[in-house]
């Protein structure tokens, strides 16, 4: 079953995208449909060099960084967010993935994929690097404004991702807060606690970035408003370090051989903190396999992305996740009310 690749999405599209369709239809040997307007893409595909993998669907519109998601979703009704998740919706594709408007996609998700039953806010996760491996970050912007429910699901479906993914045999999930201890936190870490103490999921209490990063837990969940601010932060910081590492080893004669020396090892570390490795991040909770990259992605960005959607096709993802909420949460929640 193909994968869905937005041809519209990022900050320099469709270049990147359609390179990145050729690239992973061959290094993946699998078939990526390219949805977006054919006048665009159709010159620059013919660029390449024939491959029955790559696929052309049109999209005449464009869901653009600076439309209001809900609104233009429904008013852009043929835009390319929408028609790549409609070919999964009938069946004719398994996954989407999109450097474009996260609302964007958030919305066009509800409208056209929905929600899996019981679960109140879907959630966008990443894999971050820490000082063990990876772990989970959940939710990094879907929702600014949660309740402690809705920080439960992100629990959950975290904990499923972490196993699937990273192969984490019962993850450790943290809720993030300003201190380790019961009873730190705002309002709505205090109540969340109570919450995960209860669950079945394996509670590591409350997390500061400090836990995170070294891996001590697997899954680290907060509201979108927060987790947000924490990725752009560490991306920020990466950086930061990079350039300075780079700077104060180019300073002179002995530390640009100390350098050269060490050149393998620094290499490693930059692609290690290299965003652009892990490619999008899957809204979970939709029902359906969404991911969302940043609009900066390049086409090695959008290649680890389509590996990503790929990997969790694979891994059995969405019906894990179904199951997942179907036993922990329970009819009686699944019912609920917003």
């Amino acid at each position: 079953m193909p994968i869905v690749l937005d041809a519209m999405g990022s900050d320099n599209f469709p270049f990147p995208e359609v390179d990145a369709a050729y690239q992973a239809a061959a290094e993946l040997d699998t078939k990526v449909i390219l949805v977006g307007q054919q006048e665009k893409l159709q010159p620059l595909m013919d660029q390449k060099t024939d491959d029955p993998r790559v696929e052309l669907v049109h999209a005449p519109e464009i869901l653009e960084m600076s439309d209001k998601p809900a609104r233009n979703a429904r008013r852009k009704a043929d835009n390319s967010m929408a028609i790549g998740m409609d070919l999964i919706k009938t069946g004719k594709a398994e996954a989407f993935v999109t450097a474009g408007n996260t609302g964007g996609a958030m919305a066009n998700g509800l409208f056209r994929l929905g929600r899996i039953p019981g679960v109140k806010r879907p959630a966008l996760a990443t894999a971050l690097p820490t000082k063990r491996g990876f772990a989970i970050a959940v939710d990094i912007g879907a929702n600014a404004d949660c309740k402690p429910q809705y920080l439960l699901q992100f629990g959950i479906m975290g904990s499923i991702y972490a196993e699937k993914i990273l192969g984490i045999e019962r993850p450790k999930v943290g809720l993030l807060s300003n201190g380790e201890e019961e009873g730190k936190g705002n309002q709505l870490v205090k109540e969340s606690f109570a919450l995960f103490a209860e669950s079945s999921l394996n509670f590591f209490g409350n997390a500061e970035p400090k836990e995170f990063f070294s891996g001590e837990v697997d899954v680290l969940v907060c509201d979108g408003f927060t987790g947000n601010i924490l990725i752009k932060t560490s991306e920020s910081v990466s950086t930061l370090l990079l350039d300075i590492m780079k700077e104060e080893l180019s300073g002179n004669l002995r530390t640009k051989l100390g350098a050269g020396l060490a050149m393998p090892a620094f290499k490693n570390l930059k692609k290690i903190l290299d965003p652009r490795q892990i490619g999008a991040a899957p809204l979970l909770g939709i029902d359906g396999l969404v991911f969302v990259g940043h609009g900066r992605s390049d086409d090695l960005a959008l290649v680890n992305s389509i590996k990503r959607a790929k990997q969790a096709i694979d891994a059995q993802l969405l019906p894990s996740l179904k199951a997942a909420i179907q036993t922990q949460l329970g009819k009686a929640d699944q019912g609920e009310a917003d």
